[in-house]
């Protein structure tokens, strides 16, 4: 599989988090997450696995194995993407995960982070 369809593959179950976790009192920050999230898993598969961003977190071991893992920075980010506000785009997100991957110890870029606090997709 394509390293960016990983990516779009990662990304897609937690768009789809948080248009469940939509409500009328969140001011449509959920939605907008969603949509945020949609739109980056769409742009990464638009992309070749040559591009410098995808380079960058295959070398800091975001594909080791054989799945996309961000650590557990990088999945902070996606949780929160656009949560606040609509600020960047997909783009900022990708580099935003790479900058984040290449902060985490090497060894620990192998090993499966433990999820902690409220239930997201695996």
């Amino acid at each position: 599989m394509l390293r960016t369809w990983m990516i779009a593959e990662y990304l897609r179950p937690y768009a789809q988090w948080r248009i469940n976790r939509a409500d009328p009192g969140d001011d449509g920050r959920n939605a907008r997450a969603a949509i945020g999230l949609i739109d980056a898993a769409v742009y990464t598969t638009q992309l070749d696995d040559g591009e410098r961003v995808i380079v960058r977190m295959a070398a800091a071991g975001c594909f080791a194995r054989g799945h996309f893992d961000p650590g557990a920075e990088g999945e902070a980010l996606v949780r929160h993407w656009h949560y606040d506000g609509a600020e960047g785009g997909p783009a900022e997100l990708l580099e935003a995960l790479a900058a984040s991957a290449e902060r985490r110890p090497r060894a620990a870029a192998a090993l499966p982070l433990p999820r902690t606090g409220e239930a997201a997709p695996a």
